[in-house]
């Protein structure tokens, strides 16, 4: 057999004889943990965002800020 196909034959069985997949609750709450830690995240990154880069009302956000320090 063919190296390749030695590669696929022992992938498949480690897939699905060896790995421990999560059950769909475990999924679920890992999904919720990951879509609440990038809405915080959202909120901070905007908030230091606007905090940062409002200046004489014209939204320059921190890559502007960046920007301006560097050119």
């Amino acid at each position: 057999m063919s190296k390749f196909g030695n590669y696929c034959k022992e992938s498949y069985d480690e897939l699905v004889h060896k790995v421990s997949w999560p059950t769909f609750k475990e999924l679920q709450n890992s999904a919720v943990v990951v879509a609440v830690a990038a809405l915080i995240f959202a909120i901070v990154i905007f908030i230091m965002d606007y905090v940062c880069g409002v200046q004489g009302g014209v939204w320059k956000g921190i890559l502007g800020l960046i920007y301006e320090l560097i050119g």
